[in-house]
């Protein structure tokens, strides 16, 4: 894009100098035809800089805005599906079953709590000297509704598989990775940015979609989850939201 700029402002330049050229050595009757259309020229050209400057501004406005607003629900889906694996042992496979938990499942409330009894093995082992031994007991205390643990009286669940300004709908998948015979569970869900970014300049949707940067999106999706390794944090910089 700098490089487009230079350009454009070395054409000005030279238009400015040919407009210059043309008052000094052209003929009078032909300087004003000449001379509009260079004007012409240089007003369009000065356009076109300014252009090659704001569109982007401007779409970086539009953009940090629209993933702030997605990672808002990635948040709210990563938040759901952890309450479903802690509950079931497993992800949800899709948006219905996950919006189904969360109004009917409750969590159940614990108290673990050390103890001391006698050990009947040792006991024995030493002629009836009363041995004891230290337990950990798990009483339960009750329930609390995973609704209201996560989104109190708010229903924003029901429509966070949507993807802000879109008629589109995260792509959600969960499954099981195996690592050292044990299957652990795991889930994605994710948008593409294209898909956010639908109304934008194509030319900066591919520069976006190229980024590497620390302070970036980097990819062509934002995400959270992964179906490849054993993690629930995005793919977002903190500066758009907690990523863990």
């Amino acid at each position: 894009m700098f490089k487009i700029i230079l350009i454009a402002v070395a054409v000005i330049v030279l238009t400015i100098g040919l407009v210059w050229l043309i008052d000094k050595f052209i003929p009078a009757k032909v300087k004003p035809v000449l001379s509009i259309a260079l004007w012409a020229l240089i007003f369009y050209l000065g356009y076109l800089t300014f252009m090659s400057v704001y569109e982007p501004i401007q779409f970086n406005k539009v953009k940090n805005k629209r993933y702030a607003q997605v990672i808002e629900r990635l948040i709210d889906i990563r938040d759901a599906q952890l309450a479903h694996q802690q509950v079931t042992g497993v992800f949800a496979p899709n948006f219905d079953d996950l919006v189904k938990f969360i109004d009917t499942a409750h969590y159940t409330i614990t108290q673990r709590r050390d103890s001391t009894v006698v050990d009947q093995e040792l006991t024995k082992r030493y002629g009836g000297v009363e041995m004891t031994k230290e337990i950990r007991i798990i009483d339960t205390l009750g329930t609390k509704s995973v609704k209201d643990s996560l989104f109190k009286s708010s229903d924003r669940y029901r429509t966070m598989m949507n993807v802000p300004d879109t008629d589109q709908q995260f792509k959600m998948e969960s499954g099981f990775l195996d690592q050292n015979d044990i299957k652990i569970p795991v889930f994605e869900a994710s948008v593409k940015k294209r898909v956010i970014l639908h109304d934008q300049d194509n030319d900066l949707i591919v520069q976006e979609n190229q980024v590497v940067s620390v302070d970036g999106v980097n990819g062509d999706a934002l995400k959270v989850g992964s179906m490849t390794e054993v993690k629930t944090n995005g793919n977002w910089p903190k500066t758009y939201g907690d990523s863990e």
